[in-house]
């Protein structure tokens, strides 16, 4: 990777709020406050008249603002290709949306501590390979020099492992120890569970859902009070988007205040009617039941495949803002039957800290950092080795032996493999004479090759004349330490041979990146 010349910076880049840091001189990371002097940014982009583009704007400016011209949660549609928004007669993608927060956290920062040239981003570990992509797709449209992408759970336990002072102290007690980050954000959810001693952070398991969040949570009190609505007056307010927006924003409210009391009054206006709804917490938890449990699912899945006694947990770490919901707290403490925690790390801020360390130790390793830290705490960032699992199965696309007339996908790297890792395996050619053999690389699960993820492909051709069919073939898929996926496939009668390697080459090429990034140039953000 390379590095230039300029500050370098981890991000968050989040659902409903984003954040940016840097290590400073003491190697400390910390949060760089925006504009407003708030250490974080929400993730709302409004779109002006004339070019003016406003990220993070406040209630007010929104509630005058036409429904088309605000865009919000669009980490969901990250990878999304059918997703676009209509704005000065161009279609804006979820990657150019997205690259808009970050030039106005850049901008922001820039104003504290100069020129920022490259970053460290993140994803939820259940971001497949198109959305990290796209991700970094986004960064470079924002004018950063993408060093890396970086997980959140990761990124959070280098955060904690910095607060307590043991990252990169080789002289501190190696004894292992193990946590679980329970990162429940605005938009997406990841559990993963983390073995680390001071130097060495190792991933065990990890699952998730990029579509479950805290606006899910909101979305069931809109719900709730929008059926009461349609009860007492016959109307219903989701079908109109200003009335939805409202609505949204007093149960978005009202969501946040039920953490901290048992009850709430929800008041909602709409077409000159009025409505209260006196609101419980425990009203708020049955109805939202169900979405606590398929986090309590994959939570126990994932200690279950990372063959860790949850008792045996030296902590269980919660990030992202959703998780100050109590109901939250308590689930975790009875599966894992201890008291969460959130006194190391705020939990809005320790992904963008954790970026920033990632980003730190890269250059530490990659430059050498000098002169803008200490020489010891250099060497303890160049100390400090991670190593991860896949987030999604690695799959080849064959015939079903059972039912020839039917292809299904076969699983070569199943997830939460610790990478790197290389499998080899043997399979048929399905003709007499075949010309040329055609793998198609899946990321996903499901034995539908439709139901997953093509992120590759290539052929093996100028096979021998007369091939009897059934002649074998091997095919060899391999993560390396990066996390780049290398594949090849050799017909072994006569040794012909054809390799891959993916490198996130599907999504924006270079002409697209660059129409985008001057698209970005031309645009006011404030």
């Amino acid at each position: 990777m390379n590095f230039l010349e300029g500050n370098t910076v981890g991000i968050d880049l989040g659902t409903t709020y984003s954040a940016i840091a840097h290590l400073d001189k003491d190697g400390n990371p910390e949060l760089i406050h925006n504009a407003d002097d708030r250490p974080i940014t929400p993730s709302v982009v409004l779109l002006g008249d004339d070019g003016r583009v406003m990220v993070g704007p406040s209630f007010e400016r929104i509630s005058i603002a036409g429904n088309e011209q605000i865009v919000e949660a669009v980490k969901r549609e990250m990878g999304n290709n059918d997703y676009s928004v209509e704005y000065q007669n161009k279609k804006l993608t979820a990657e150019f949306i997205s690259a808009l927060i970050l030039k106005k956290l850049k901008q922001d920062a820039e104003e504290r501590i100069g020129p920022i040239t490259n970053a460290v981003i993140t994803v939820p570990y259940y971001f497949n390979d198109v959305r990290r992509k796209a991700t970094q797709d986004a960064g470079r449209i924002a004018g950063l020099n993408v060093v890396d992408i970086i997980n959140e759970p990761t990124a959070a336990t280098l955060a904690y492992a910095g607060k307590k002072g043991e990252l990169g102290r080789a002289e501190l007690d190696s004894k292992e120890k193990t946590i679980m980050v329970y990162d429940l954000g605005g938009g997406t959810f990841d559990v993963t569970v983390v073995s680390y001693t001071p130097t060495n952070f190792r991933v065990l398991a990890t699952d998730g859902d990029v579509m479950l969040g805290g606006l899910d949570w909101s979305r069931r009190l809109v719900d709730h009070v929008s059926e009461q609505f349609m009860r007492q007056f016959g109307e219903d307010p989701r079908d109109d988007p200003e009335a939805l927006r409202a609505f949204s924003q007093e149960c978005e409210e009202a969501k946040r205040v039920l953490s901290e009391e048992s009850q709430y009054p929800i008041s909602v206006y709409y077409k000159g009617k009025s409505l209260s709804v006196s609101l419980t917490r425990a009203d708020f938890e049955r109805m939202t039941a169900d979405l606590l449990q398929r986090t309590k699912d994959t939570t126990e899945l994932v200690l279950q495949q990372a063959d860790v006694d949850p008792s045996k947990l030296d902590e269980v770490l919660l990030i992202g803002g959703s998780t100050y919901m109590p109901v939250v707290e308590q689930m975790l403490k009875e599966v894992c039957k201890k008291e969460p925690s959130r006194a190391t790390v705020i939990p809005e801020e320790a992904v963008a800290q954790g970026a920033a360390i990632h980003a730190a130790i890269l250059e530490a390793k990659a430059t050498g950092a000098e002169g803008q830290m200490a020489e010891a705490i250099i060497k303890r960032l160049r100390s400090v080795h991670t190593s991860d699992v896949n987030s999604h199965s690695l799959g080849v696309k064959i015939t079903n032996p059972d039912n020839t007339s039917e292809k299904i996908n076969h699983i070569m790297i199943p997830k939460n493999t610790q990478i790197p890792f290389s499998k080899s395996q043997r399979f048929v050619t399905n003709t007499d004479n075949q010309q040329r053999i055609h793998v198609h690389i899946l990321e996903g699960d499901a034995q539908d090759p439709d139901a997953c993820t093509q992120i590759g492909d290539f052929r093996v051709v100028g096979l021998p004349p007369n091939l009897p069919k059934g002649s074998p073939v091997e095919v060899t898929y391999e993560y390396d330490a990066n996390g780049r996926i290398h594949a090849s496939a050799k017909e072994l009668t006569t040794n012909t041979e054809a390799t891959t390697e993916i490198v996130r080459d599907y999504g924006l090429d270079d002409q697209g990146l660059d129409s985008f990034k001057i698209l970005a140039e031309n645009y006011n953000i404030e």
